[in-house]
């Protein structure tokens, strides 16, 4: 199929030779001028079509045609714009070029697009099903109850025990929604000042030192001597050490121990570690663990009353102040969630 554009050239370069080649044949005295003329200008016309066509016209045909499956979602043929940047490319590869990297841009917009509906989905998924159970729980419980069994003792205070369990764990989820919502938005600021660790830890300890008793877990903190003040915002600091807390206890087995151990690093930070023996996770879990309402197992985590939601939260609290959470864990051998704070200058 013929180029256009080479064409149209190839028509230009011909015609303008044509006249050119006669007077150079009539002064020199040529026979037949206008015939050989003819030829001549024919045949520079078709080294025109050629070399157009093979410089510039394949180039345009390629980011043409590019640029059409680009509009169509379609990236097969995205690989063939990508021309290495050189000092010696001409203006059609830097626009080729452009039309790649355009392309690359855009396959992973809508990468990401899809990505975050199908988060979407499975979000909203797992939040009608996290609120169905208390809803139905306590719709059922309450409903017994004003049928008749208010009135039997043998089962009235324990069906609004039940019922108020329930309550406390839509309470629960509800909270920490609106606390992931606020740190994802920013609307919740932190505000970093320097704190003693210790004093934290010990806090944290003693507020879920009765869980681990009813858990058969034994509570622990280590500080190793010469332990700087750190800067961050302690009530979330705070709760990132109860959520850690309260996940080691939960997935430990009876007789187990969770430890809070925090240390001076070289590179001027303290670093906050929760170390348990508990179940341990596999790693195939490990990438997934801070998404909202991923268990491991789904049964033990909802008899232990978890939302769901506590990694996300931490994960969240720590990005805001500019840490990541370490995870290091094996089935079998326990976990040990780690982040560092800056030292506090003095």
């Amino acid at each position: 199929m013929y180029n256009r554009l080479s064409l149209k050239i190839a028509a230009w370069t011909a015609g303008l030779m044509y006249p050119v080649c006669i007077g150079l044949l009539v002064v020199l005295k040529v026979r037949w001028p206008w015939v050989v003329g003819a030829i001549f200008a024919l045949l520079m016309g078709f080294v025109a079509y050629a070399v157009v066509y093979y410089t510039v016209a394949e180039r345009l045909e390629l980011a043409r045609s590019t640029l059409r499956q680009i509009r169509k979602r379609r990236f097969d043929n995205l690989e063939a714009t990508h021309v290495p940047k050189s000092p010696k490319s001409d203006e059609l590869s830097v626009l080729v070029r452009q039309v790649y990297r355009t392309g690359l841009a855009m396959r992973r917009e809508i990468d990401e697009l899809k990505r975050m509906e199908n988060y979407r989905r499975e979000f909203l998924g797992n939040v009608s099903h996290e609120l169905k159970t208390p809803i139905f729980a306590i719709q059922g419980f309450s409903e017994t109850l004003l049928d008749g069994a208010l009135e039997d003792p043998r089962v009235n205070r324990s069906f609004v025990d039940k019922t108020l369990t329930h309550a406390h764990r839509l309470n629960a989820l509800v909270q920490d929604l609106t606390e992931i919502s606020r740190l994802e938005t920013g609307a919740l600021k932190m505000q970093p000042k320097a704190f003693d660790i210790e004093d934290l830890v010990g806090e944290v300890t003693v507020e879920l030192e009765l869980q681990a008793q009813q858990n058969d877990v034994t509570l622990t903190y280590r500080m190793l001597p010469d332990l700087p003040p750190v800067l961050g915002d302690r009530d979330r600091i705070r709760q990132v050490l109860v959520n850690l807390c309260d996940n080691g206890v939960k997935y430990s087995e009876a007789g187990g121990t969770v430890e809070i151990v925090a240390a001076p690093v070289p590179s001027g930070e303290v670093k906050v570690s929760v170390v348990d023996d508990g179940i341990g996770i596999a790693p195939e879990h490990l990438s997934r663990l801070t998404e909202r309402f991923y268990r491991i197992d789904k049964s033990r985590s909802r008899r232990a009353g978890g939302t769901g939601l506590g990694l996300a939260i931490v994960k969240h609290i720590l990005e805001a102040h500019g840490r990541k959470l370490s995870v290091q864990s094996r089935p079998g051998h326990g976990s040990i969630f780690s982040f560092s704070l800056d030292a506090a200058k003095k």
